[in-house]
């Protein structure tokens, strides 16, 4: 591959924001929250209005009437620049008219007051045990391209929302007898009950807020801390932690330097990936994974700081570009560092009867099969590009060179494809067919 002629093209998100939360957990699990988004337009359009996701709606008695426990969600006051504005709220689209066009490149300031409880058995936005899991707490900006607010309806199955990188600021007030873990690397253990934290660069933020929690902590240059709250599990707490530690590096070894200090590790809810902090101990509440399934999907999750942390991608209409991506380099992982031919040898497996392509938008699936495309389907065919061309060694080297092209840009299908080809100087097209769908 000439290197030096390439020129990798990142999608952009059409606006830069910077957050500004202040939250208050009251003692009985209430929430107050103010938060403020300073958006700066960077596409080519006027804008008329703003698109934010607003999660924890989904969980509330109107939408989930079959939570026992649902979400209440109260907004105060929304004002823009310092004036009051309309907003209308359904599911989760938070919309408002602005009071006069946003040009390219002008910034403006929103300003959001609200408060909220958490629901117990929502989906990563949860009160999981006696631990609170804000994620997507807060009004998310949606990105903008193609002249329109970039915003799909929500599902259950995979990540329906798609936000820039952006920067954050959090203040916290929580109750004494709880400590705050999340996507800030700067924390300690016990964290003190209030505090300041900031992060730049990332897609978002995810707070966890527990409740008397165990940690095991190892620290080889990067801190890798676990919670976990069963005292007969500290073995395998440990495993989990010297496992981790080692994928940590591998990745960083044959893709590139991980991003924060610290790791965070919490064995509780489901898993889920989030900047500098994942979540490990169920598939979609499916009850409690044997051990075995817990350190895979550690590493899966640890392998997503890259594969959506560090190279973005939109995932609902690209979300084999970070869930399939994440479970090769898993796979990679376990051949590589812990010897596991059988994982080799499940690259090849590919089941006759997944005849769609991987690059599909997630309403395009049946829920009872995406994941075996976007999961499976994808990591299989990312193996077969190196079947016979340096299978390990030239899988890694590709990884290697296509973080250092697209770190903090977002990439789709189409520039994927054409990486592709000049990486493996490409005469057609032949590599792609039967897996991903083509650019017409």
């Amino acid at each position: 591959m000439n290197r030096k002629a390439f020129v990798p093209e990142g999608i952009s998100p059409g606006n830069f924001s910077k957050y500004d939360i202040s939250l208050r957990m009251e003692n009985d699990g209430k929430f107050q929250l103010e938060t403020t988004v300073l958006i700066k337009n960077l596409s080519t359009d006027d804008w008329e209005q703003l698109i934010f996701y607003f999660i924890p709606n989904m969980f509330t008695k109107s939408v989930s009437s079959e939570l026992e426990h649902p979400s209440k969600v109260d907004f105060h006051n929304i004002s823009i620049d310092g004036k009051k504005v309309n907003y209308t709220l359904e599911k989760d689209t938070l919309s408002m008219m602005l009071l006069e066009k946003l040009k390219p490149n002008q910034e403006i300031k929103v300003n959001f007051s609200y408060e909220l409880t958490i629901p117990e058995k929502g989906l990563r936005f949860t009160k999981s045990n006696s631990n609170y899991h804000l994620a997507q707490f807060y009004p998310m900006l949606a990105t903008y391209r193609n002249h329109k607010w970039n915003k799909e309806a929500y599902r259950d199955r995979g990540e329906t929302y798609h936000t820039a990188f952006s920067n954050f600021k959090l203040t916290y007030d929580i109750p004494k007898e709880y400590t705050l873990v999340s996507s800030f690397d700067q924390e300690v253990f016990p964290s003190p009950n209030k505090g300041l934290l900031e992060v730049e660069n990332v897609k978002e933020i995810f707070l966890a807020i527990l409740k008397d929690p165990l940690l095991v902590e190892k620290d080889e240059g990067i801190s890798i801390r676990l919670f976990g709250f069963e005292e007969k599990k500290e073995e395998l707490y440990q495993e989990i932690v010297d496992e981790a530690t080692i994928a940590l590096k591998y990745f960083e070894e044959i893709m590139g330097p991980y991003p924060f200090k610290q790791l965070d590790i919490v064995i509780d809810g489901m898993g889920m990936e989030y900047p500098g902090i994942v979540t490990a101990h169920s598939i979609y509440n499916s009850g409690p994974s044997n051990s075995q399934q817990l350190k895979s999907m550690v590493v899966h999750e640890i392998a997503h700081q890259w594969f959506y942390g560090i190279i973005s991608n939109d995932p609902y209409n690209n979300a084999w570009l970070d869930e399939g991506f994440a479970e090769f380099a898993t796979s990679l992982f376990k051949y590589a560092k812990l010897k596991q031919s059988e994982t080799y040898n499940s690259m090849f497996r590919i089941d006759p009867e997944r005849e769609l392509p991987v690059n599909l938008p997630l309403d395009q699936y049946d829920e009872s099969n995406m994941s075996s495309y976007v999961y499976g389907k994808s990591a299989i065919m990312l193996w077969a590009l190196f079947k016979e061309k340096g299978e390990l060694k030239e899988a890694e080297e590709f990884l290697k060179t296509y973080y250092q092209f697209y770190k903090n840009k977002e990439i789709d299908s189409n520039e994927f494809m054409r990486f592709t080809r000049y990486y493996f100087d490409l005469k057609d097209d032949s590599l792609f067919e039967g897996w991903l769908q083509l650019e017409n």
